[in-house]
């Protein structure tokens, strides 16, 4: 028998490393989280082996309804009688069981002494402990999951698992993908299929009903940095200048952070003949826009600071205070992963999102992924931009040319076996999505 460790970022890339050097009949024997990321064990010619990946899913989940009560057991016994219900409450907050399966209730009892009352302390490292090893139980479960799903799916369904893969391509998200086929079920033939998806796909994306420069007020541009919020102002305020005139125009910068950034719209101020108002960190918001209420547009400038930088809440804050009434816009890079793109999406949602703006879409080699990102989180598309040249490669988006895009740019190689099963493995991610 032979057994090897294997470390990565996180599980998927944990499995996706046994898999290509022990091959698909490896059983993993061990798992556990560790600084920066995960550590598996994994056996070849393992006695059980044969069971672990190929048991059906009803079995699969069966184990992790038994791992959990397993769970509960071990800390009812660490903890007192008096405190295990609270312990258990905190342990499986938001953690699914049926209602056969209720948490372990331990019986009342009469303490026999006044000694019997005091409980013994329990380390709270022992309980971060355990919801480490279960989540990371229950994401090696999902990957499993997702990779017998794909297994049977492709035996079954070949015409739905062919769809599956061109939808994998754009680079859509799993219960996105689930969404869109379970619209065309009833559809056999398969190009027919494919354009019924495709427009289903394309009134999923919402987009304004009134451009926002033409609807006015105060226009604030937020995201990480690199994103191209300062370009995408810059395409904004000139396109407004080109069509009504400087005067009802004001552009106000919140970045003290980069270096060069108030010089860059100063300039942009000089050539459009625009007002330029810088907002050091501190001052209000609120006092900056107010000689500036009688412009029809005031365009924001804002900084991309790091998630965990203390001064990105006090912007956010800002932005979403009473007597502003910002609409703000998430600028989000499309040659951006799908992890920094969620990433942007949760920092910046607390300042109120009205839309976002998809920029470099003419260096993006896939759009799915910031299409499902913005359907899911119902973001309307206001704008995008394709290029460098102020204003002409900013466009209003269409939902058809968008989808059309999407699928001009998509991957030109057969999805792997590996991304497959990461599709399907998104599903377990949604409560109530399952493929079938």
């Amino acid at each position: 028998m032979q057994v090897k460790r294997f470390f990565a970022a996180d599980m998927r890339q944990a499995m996706k490393l046994v898999r290509d050097e022990l091959g698909a009949d490896a059983a993993i024997i061990g798992n556990r989280r560790i600084a920066g990321g995960v550590e598996l064990t994994a056996a070849l010619d393992y006695k059980l082996s044969a069971l672990a990946p190929r048991v059906p899913n009803v079995e699969l989940e069966d184990e992790l309804r038994k791992t959990q009560s397993r769970i509960v057991t071990a800390q009812a016994e660490l903890s007192s009688r008096s405190e295990s219900e609270d312990g258990n409450r905190q342990l499986f907050a938001g953690l699914p069981l049926t209602a056969s399966e209720p948490l372990v209730e331990t019986p009342v009892e009469t303490p026999a002494a006044p000694v019997a009352a005091a409980a013994a302390p329990v380390d709270p490292r022992l309980f971060d402990a355990m919801r480490s090893e279960l989540s990371g139980l229950r994401e090696l479960l999902e990957v499993q999951l997702g990779s017998l799903a794909w297994s049977q799916l492709q035996g079954n369904q070949p015409q739905q698992a062919n769809l599956w893969r061109r939808l994998q391509r754009i680079g859509l998200s799993g219960p996105l993908a689930h969404e869109l086929l379970a619209q065309i079920a009833g559809i056999e033939e398969p190009r027919h299929a494919w354009r019924m998806l495709l427009a289903h796909l394309a009134r999923r994306i919402d987009v304004p009903e009134v451009e926002p420069i033409e609807e006015g007020g105060v226009i604030a541009m937020v995201g990480p940095a690199g994103m191209g919020k300062t370009t995408t102002l810059a395409k904004l305020a000139a396109r407004y200048v080109l069509k009504y005139g400087a005067q009802n125009l004001a552009l106000v910068s919140m970045d003290s952070f980069r270096i060069g950034a108030q010089e860059q719209l100063k300039t942009l101020g000089r050539i459009l003949n625009v007002s330029v108002t810088h907002v050091d960190p501190g001052q209000s918001l609120a006092q900056a826009l107010e000689p500036l209420l009688r412009k029809r547009v005031v365009l924001i400038d804002t900084a991309g600071l790091q998630a965990s930088d203390p001064a990105l809440r006090m912007q956010l804050e800002t932005l979403a205070g009473r007597g502003i009434a910002s609409k703000n816009y998430l600028v989000l890079a499309t040659t951006s992963q799908k992890q920094v793109l969620t990433a942007a999406y949760h920092s910046y949602k607390r300042c109120g999102l009205a839309g976002c703006i998809l920029t470099k879409l003419d260096e993006t080699a896939c759009l799915g992924e910031v299409l499902s990102l913005a359907i899911s989180h119902e973001l309307p598309v206001a704008y995008l931009t394709d290029g460098p040249r102020i204003p002409d490669d900013l466009h209003l988006p269409r939902r058809h040319q968008l989808v059309s895009r999407a699928v001009s740019v998509q991957m030109q190689d057969e999805p792997s076996e590996e991304a497959m099963a990461d599709m399907f493995a998104d599903l377990y991610h949604s409560p109530g999505k399952r493929v079938g």
